[in-house]
């Protein structure tokens, strides 16, 4: 037998940083997004830093850190400076990863300035670097996927306009229930897009705040270095100091500033796992229905065609849904991940052994996942391609019995209501039964006879003609939903 070459790759070479990158190989709808970048180990190690620099220069701004020794270590604070594996390895030891970022980052500094070295961390703890890390992670990961969400309601604008007249089978449980337009449908995908948008965009203005607690929430270590600051100087202490820290940190983040620290109240991280979980919940329910629309019996959507996408290992005849089906898999795992983010709201004391640690991971999962699936999403709608003709020709497949609903209503002025639809009932049944259509079964339907000529019945019996507010309820969709401009999208409504 032979043995595996250790350093070859792929033939059981050894554990290295390199190979121990998660590259997305079972999470594909991430893979290759922008939230893949805004939420990779980097990422988070430069959030870290940039937290560690924006803390330096609000602590200079109040005039107890020299400027230039901001200005050093904001220039110092570059991911790229610093082994990544190795701090991933270092942080098991303190059970976070801060403690190995402080003490590499802080060598790092010293070897350019021992001065400004003295700066880094000072007055701060793990949590306060750590939380403000992973709202600077969220604050650039919603950016961008509000971006998709906002070209996604731009591509719905158009589909459901194209569409607003554009006739379909309405569906429940599965079956035909009564006629509809496709125009309605994407107008009900539309708003919900546009709404978990709004959401979130709220979230990201006023519920993304930076940490500044010190060791359990006091602020005590940055009060008291100001303090002998001031003492050095001979002047008396600075007022709420403690208020315009956190202030100014909040503004050199771009973050919010929060009423009080929040290191045990974890209420931000779990609203943001919250409406990430219902966004992506909006995401899948348009993935379902372009998987139900798109199946070989039905055909009345397809996804854009792409080289490569959708193939079967196994069959070459098949183009699978894989945008709906990625779109769809995320959707199923946000909320699991969002329900640890809220368990982990019950914190003991503060600072949590493990509820607080819990949190990273799950959270940037559902950051990534959620990222991934508005990108994936935003290619679907645009280029979704829509067969009305098929649409049309399966609404028929009943014979006329998706409308039986509006023919016991009609025939309800001439029979009575219980007569009406026992009458319809049983033609229905007939209809069903034998395979002809139910205008033929109604025309020899005695209760019917002398009463609704053949004309009459085959003007109830078009399903053009029944569906009710449809129209009204799109262009309403239409008239409220903003109209954001469409970045890079090509339009795929209709063929």
């Amino acid at each position: 037998m032979n043995t595996p070459d250790p350093n070859t790759p792929g033939t059981g070479a050894p554990d290295t940083g390199a190979a121990l990158v998660d590259a997305g190989l079972l999470s594909p709808v991430r893979a290759g997004s922008p939230a893949e970048e805004t939420t990779s180990d980097r990422a988070w190690l430069q959030a870290m830093l940039d937290a560690e620099a924006a803390l330096v220069r609000a602590q200079a701004s109040l005039g107890n850190v020299p400027e230039e020794a901001a200005r050093t270590i904001t220039a110092l604070a570059r991911a790229d400076r610093l082994d990544l594996r190795a701090l991933a390895v270092l942080g098991r030891g303190a059970a976070n990863p801060v403690v190995a970022v402080v003490r590499a980052f802080t060598d790092l500094v010293a070897a350019v300035d021992p001065a400004a070295a003295d700066q880094v961390h000072r007055g701060s703890t793990s949590q306060d670097i750590l939380d403000t890390a992973a709202m600077l992670v969220a604050a650039r990961t919603l950016d961008v996927l509000l971006a998709d969400l906002d070209d996604m309601a731009g591509s719905l604008r158009t589909l459901a306009g194209a569409h607003t007249g554009t006739l379909m089978a309405g569906r429940t449980l599965g079956l035909h229930a009564v006629p509809a337009t496709f125009g309605l449908k994407a107008a009900g995908w539309l708003v919900a897009v546009a709404r978990a948008a709004d959401r979130l965009r709220r979230l990201r203005t006023e519920g993304l705040v930076v940490q500044l607690g010190g060791a359990a929430g006091t602020l005590a270590g940055y009060v008291e270095y100001e303090r002998l600051h001031r003492e050095a100087r001979g002047e008396p202490p600075e007022p709420e100091y403690a208020r315009r820290l956190t202030e100014r940190f909040a503004a050199e983040t771009g973050l919010g500033a929060p009423l009080l620290p929040w290191h045990s109240h974890r209420a931000p991280v779990a609203a943001l796992a919250a409406e990430l979980a219902l966004a992506t919940g909006v995401l899948g329910k348009i993935a379902v229905d372009v998987q139900s629309l798109a199946r070989t019996e039905t055909a009345e959507v397809a996804e854009p065609a792409a080289a490569g996408r959708g193939v079967s290992s196994a069959m070459p005849h098949k183009r699978n849904p894989a945008l709906a089906t990625l779109i769809r898999s995320a959707a199923l795992q946000v909320p699991a991940y969002a329900s640890v983010l809220t368990q982990a709201m019950l914190s003991e004391d503060e600072r949590s052994a493990g509820a607080w640690h819990a949190e990273w991971l799950p959270l940037r999962e559902c950051l990534r996942l959620a990222g991934g699936a508005a990108h994936t999403a935003r290619e679907l709608v645009a280029g979704l391609v829509v067969d009305p003709g098929r649409m049309r020709a399966n609404l028929g497949l009943t014979g006329g019995l998706i409308v039986s609903e509006r023919l016991a209503a009609a025939l309800a002025s001439a029979l009575g209501k219980a007569t009406a639809k026992e009458v319809v009932s049983r033609a229905a049944a007939e209809s069903a039964a034998t395979g002809r259509p139910l205008a033929e079964v109604l025309a020899a339907v005695p209760e019917l006879a002398g009463r609704f000529d053949a004309g009459v019945l085959g003007a109830l019996l078009d399903p053009a003609a029944y569906t009710g507010a449809a129209g009204e309820l799109t262009d309403r969709a239409l008239r409220a939903a903003k109209a954001p401009v469409p970045r890079d999208r090509a339009s795929g409504a209709g063929r």
